[in-house]
């Protein structure tokens, strides 16, 4: 069988047959998987991770999710393969095949949105494993994060518009032209804070069904199986350095973030000023030098917890 690199793009087969996309870019002793956002999102928000991480000798390996663009996509209309493949526990356990499989041990993990989830569910169950944790832009429960959407909007429209939109969610018309409208508004305001265009492909690459099934048809209706998704009481479980980092102007609730913050018993906290979820797209500059600190701080033995 041909040597591979280690450094370099390839596909991995798991254990269940199907491929997954994946890349390892870097040098160092600092080794950090990271974990897309969606669900059914892409590891293309990470794509600049090794060349930022570089002055910190960081290792940077990331891969595309079961059913999202670059890895293969189940038939999620077969009901056998939505009951399999679409629940947390089977995307937890590809994160440690994974891990497995790109040859990692005692090493940072870094999960983005709904990455986070699976990256609080990680270091709970497979922990051992971990150096550290990072969770960008994700709280512990879906409930913060559903209120702290709705005051958004609130915040942001008129009574009518407010009322408008939820009469298009309750008739679950979406493509509604001035619904789509105020959802765009919605996202270039909270999700990319930053007048910068973002990346965009000609297409979309969003991993339609997996998205659907967890969230709902926007980020701002959630209404999809994660809306249960609740880890509060369990955070001080989480005994590894960890990282919260979250955007100054964003959709999740900063008031829940100090709350982790003080519950995690070895954690630094973060605000990445002028930005929105997206932070490494909206401050680049301020995202990847705190960040790296923290890798830096951890991996060298002097990592000094935000003061509870």
């Amino acid at each position: 069988m041909p040597k591979t690199n280690p450094n370099g793009t390839r596909f991995i087969e798991l254990d269940n047959g199907y491929k997954l996309w994946s890349q390892t870019q870097g040098e160092g002793d600092i080794q950090l998987l990271t974990l897309h956002g969606g669900p059914g999102g892409t590891n293309e928000i990470f794509e600049n991770f090794a060349q930022e991480l570089a002055p910190y000798a960081v290792r940077v390996s990331r891969y595309d999710q079961l059913g999202s663009w670059f890895s293969d996509q189940p038939d999620f209309s077969d009901p056998k393969n939505r009951e399999k493949f679409l629940n947390i526990d089977y995307y937890l356990d590809e994160v440690e095949e994974m891990r497995q499989k790109l040859g990692l041990d005692n090493f940072f993990l870094l999960g983005q949105s709904w990455g986070g989830v699976l990256a609080i569910e990680y270091a709970l169950k497979y922990g051992q494993h971990l150096k550290g944790l990072i969770l960008s832009s994700m709280i512990d429960n879906l409930d913060e994060y559903i209120t702290s959407i709705n005051a958004i909007r609130e915040s942001m429209f008129s009574a009518d518009e407010v009322q408008y939109m939820q009469q298009k969610e309750a008739e679950h018309d979406f493509q509604d032209a001035h619904y789509q409208e105020l959802v765009s508004e919605l996202g270039e305001q909270y999700l990319h804070h930053q007048s910068d265009p973002q990346p965009r492909h000609l297409i979309s690459t969003m991993g339609t069904a997996v998205y659907n099934y967890f969230q709902g048809d926007n980020e701002f209706v959630m209404v999809g199986a994660l809306k249960d998704w609740d880890r509060r009481g369990y955070m001080q479980q989480i005994k590894v350095p960890t990282y919260l980092t979250f955007g100054g102007h964003e959709t999740m609730p900063l008031s829940a973030a100090a709350r982790m913050a003080e519950e995690l018993p070895n954690s630094r906290l973060h605000i990445t000023p002028h930005a929105g979820h997206g932070q490494m797209l909206d401050n680049p500059e301020d995202y990847f030098t705190n960040l790296g600190e923290f890798l830096r701080d951890v991996n060298d033995g002097s990592f000094v917890p935000t003061p509870k």
